[in-house]
């Protein structure tokens, strides 16, 4: 079986000889982060006993290193000379020589709301803190799951939304933590493609996705790359668990009846926010 062109024996090799990403099957698009510390607070932020002031602060940790991660693989670079303290001491040698982030790089990071109102404030920030700050906007859309009667999702209800302008040549940044159906997702990227202009590159970047939010996006946007700190699977059969993530991609499944994410962390807008209406 292959995916995107690499063979799994290729992506099992690259599992057993480690790296920054965890090795899978569902193609060059999807990086999952294969870091320990971000396993470790996701399964404490989803836990039943995390009090709210701890849970923010550890949300906030969790796309610090997330956002890094981005930034270091993912966005444009440009070589760069800046003076150190050093130069006084050694006018030659004084002075970085060496890559950074292109500062001709314009940002627009989507907020949103309610779950990513957190997450996008934190990239927002650390974005700001080290390209120029006309660079990056943060835009907010105003955007909820709409059920039927019998509680399962059937789309996304856009009902508001502030957006700061174009977005044509831009990088799109959509940290909306929990990526279940992929709907709003979707509904998201198509809004601001209908009436907002073309972005140059589009990032989602769920801290958890399922299999069935991968294919959804996958299959919906030609052109977006998909950054997630925890794949979670858990109502595949045992022998699909047991396989490569992405190996037996259709028989995957990660949401339940209602659309809601298993082991999941629990409707993350509600808890963040303690509003559950």
């Amino acid at each position: 079986m292959t995916n995107g062109g690499t063979t799994m024996a290729a992506i099992r090799k690259h599992a057993q000889e480690g790296g920054w990403e965890l090795a899978h099957g569902y193609g060059p698009k999807v990086h999952v982060l294969d870091n320990l510390y971000l396993l470790t607070a996701l399964a404490k932020l989803s836990g039943k006993r995390i009090r709210h002031p701890e849970m923010t602060a550890t949300l906030r940790r969790i796309y610090q290193i997330m956002m890094a991660n981005v930034a270091g693989h993912d966005l444009p670079r440009a070589r760069t000379e800046e003076p150190t303290r050093m130069q006084d001491l050694h006018p030659a040698e004084g002075v970085y020589r060496g890559d950074v982030l292109d500062p001709a790089t314009r940002i627009v990071i989507v907020d949103i709301i309610r779950a990513g109102i957190v997450p996008s404030q934190v990239c927002f920030e650390m974005l700001t803190a080290v390209l120029p700050d006309e660079n990056v906007r943060l835009d907010h859309l105003n955007m909820a799951r709409k059920s039927d009667a019998a509680g399962h999702v059937v789309g996304v209800d856009l009902s508001g939304s502030k957006i700061g302008g174009s977005v044509d040549g831009s990088i799109l940044l959509l940290p909306d933590p929990m990526g279940a159906t992929g709907s709003t997702t979707i509904r998201a990227i198509d809004h601001y493609r209908r009436h907002h202009g073309k972005p140059a590159r589009v990032i989602a970047m769920p801290m958890i996705a399922t299999p069935e939010y991968l294919r959804a996006v996958l299959g919906a946007v030609e052109d977006v790359v998909i950054y997630t700190a925890r794949l979670d699977r858990g109502l595949s059969p045992s022998d699909v668990l047991a396989a490569l993530p992405g190996e037996r991609w259709s028989e995957e499944r990660g949401l339940n009846e209602h659309g809601y994410i298993v082991p999941g962390a629990g409707g993350m807008g509600e808890v963040l926010n303690n509003s559950w209406c």
